[in-house]
């Protein structure tokens, strides 16, 4: 089919170009194919290219050109084990394992967190926005565990999103670090964006985003000088809080992108776990919280870390 052509004109003044377009399209477009439409020259403010975190002052007339409909197939549901510790007719609350991806991908076509969210709920397929993405609203990396929200309807996604895009959702992680931070408690203020030296990585960089993530040590003295630590990222960058460790000379144990070159613990996957979450419900709007456990892999690590500092 055809691309189409939208067109209107700004009223509010300073928003973002990419946030501005957002707000006006709803649920139309996710982030990341509204900047790919950015930087392909598929939008035009005033007859001209801007950039995505470009400022507007207001009264621009705005035009893009949208894709036709995705012809390429959907993903196909897999009967898979979740974790679900809470569903509604909203939204559920899935306690991902580590090893799972969360959407198919570049050599992850299967075994996906959403094709078993359509094993279980068929009728993510039909809501809108990215078929490959049925109802996610934000991700955990592939070898990171627990907490994800699913939304289960599309005015349930919309919300969501928009409460993650607002930093209105608190999360809250623990993780095994490498070396204690010199302070009980602290904030790290830290731009990331990629690593211009290798793409595949983040990196604390000055033309990044900004990132903040608010830590605090929970058990110190382990062997080998390593700490237990909680983070609060208040922002939600790609490997936030694994470029962030890093960068204050805290890895996380096992990180094999960002951790050290040598690990010295046997875990096959980082020592990270999203293990809180608090937002809105979508439709009640009253504040719901969950929690989960650190999973069999890193409780019994850090377990046995305690019996060796005993000994």
């Amino acid at each position: 089919m055809k691309p189409e052509r939208l067109e209107f004109v700004l009223e509010e003044a300073g928003q973002r170009l990419d946030q501005a377009i957002l707000r006006h399209l709803g649920d139309r477009l996710s982030r990341s194919q509204l900047q790919t439409l950015i930087r392909d020259g598929a939008v035009q403010v005033d007859g001209r290219q801007r950039k995505a975190g470009e400022r507007l002052r207001g009264g621009e007339h705005i035009v893009l050109q949208l894709p036709g409909p995705d012809d390429t197939p959907g993903v196909l549901p897999e009967s898979l084990p979740l974790q679900v510790i809470h569903e509604d007719e909203w939204f559920a609350v899935i306690d991902k394992p580590a090893g799972m991806v969360m959407h198919p991908g570049d050599h992850n076509e299967r075994g996906t967190l959403v094709a078993a969210a359509l094993s279980r709920w068929p009728a993510l397929a039909d809501m809108p926005g990215e078929p490959k993405r049925a109802g996610v609203v934000h991700r955990l990396d592939k070898d990171t565990s627990g907490l994800i929200l699913l939304a289960l309807q599309d005015s349930a996604r919309r919300n969501l999103m928009r409460q993650f895009q607002e930093r209105r959702v608190a999360k809250r992680y623990l993780a095994l670090l490498e070396r204690c931070p010199p302070a009980s408690k602290g904030v790290i203020d830290a731009p990331i964006g990629r690593d211009p030296r290798q793409r595949q990585r983040m990196a604390v960089v000055a033309r990044g985003k900004s990132a903040i993530s608010d830590y605090r040590v929970l058990e110190r003295d382990l062997p080998g000088g390593r700490a237990l630590v909680e983070v609060r990222p208040r922002t939600g960058r790609t490997h936030q809080i694994r470029v962030h460790m890093a960068h204050i000379g805290c890895p996380i144990v096992a990180d094999s992108v960002y951790g050290l070159r040598k690990q010295g613990l046997p875990l096959a996957r980082q020592s990270l776990h999203a293990a809180g979450l608090t937002f809105t419900h979508p439709a009640l709007l009253e504040e719901l919280s969950f929690q989960s456990p650190l999973p069999a892999d890193l409780r019994t690590l850090l377990n046995d870390l305690r019996r060796s500092r005993s000994d």
